[in-house]
């Protein structure tokens, strides 16, 4: 079991000690790890640990800051978007693995979520997507840098539903909208 630090007040410390003698006087024997844990949380003011553990760690939520947006890498966006004609097609498959993620990531956002593809299905998509012939190239990497699953006899494609990078919502915003709809959804 992982340990949880809670910071527990004890407001009244003298009223905190009387509770804890007295609930240890009514035991005949030293109280397990567990039995301790509810004789303190009850002397807190808790029902049990349960109830203390909850209440310490919903508050240590509401007192947490917010997470920071994750900075946006515009120049990256610029490199990636110039790999795109004015249709939005891949002109070629980039060398640095940073646009190539960036580049898989967007056609990894015109794929439908939760929808099982075929082989043939997908190659003719990427073949839409993409003007420098290599399909299989982009079906493999977006397999191996884990964007999309298929099944083990590779009859089945599918979309994994996670959380882009931030500089994937800029970088659709740059590319025209003339392959369909373009969609990236946060999980």
């Amino acid at each position: 079991m992982s340990k949880v630090a809670l910071s527990l007040q004890i407001p009244d410390l003298s009223g905190f000690a009387r509770s804890v003698r007295e609930q240890l006087g009514k035991l005949a024997e030293p109280p397990s790890h567990v039995e301790m844990l509810n004789l303190l949380s009850r002397s807190a003011g808790f029902r049990n640990y349960q109830h203390c553990k909850g209440v310490l760690e919903a508050r240590q939520r509401l007192t947490m800051p917010t997470p920071a947006v994750a900075p946006v890498d515009y120049a990256l966006v610029e490199r990636a978007a110039r790999l795109f004609d004015e249709q939005g097609r891949l002109l070629r498959w980039p060398t640095r693995p940073a646009l190539q993620d960036l580049c898989l990531w967007v056609l990894w956002s015109r794929l439908a979520s939760r929808k099982a593809l075929t082989e043939k299905q997908i190659s003719e998509l990427l073949k839409r997507w993409h003007v420098f012939g290599d399909h299989a190239l982009l079906r493999r990497a977006l397999i191996g840098w884990r964007l999309v699953q298929r099944t083990p006899d590779g009859s089945e494609y599918r979309r994994i539903e996670q959380k882009p990078p931030a500089e994937l919502r800029p970088l659709i915003a740059r590319l025209p909208n003339s392959l369909g709809s373009q969609r990236v959804i946060d999980t």
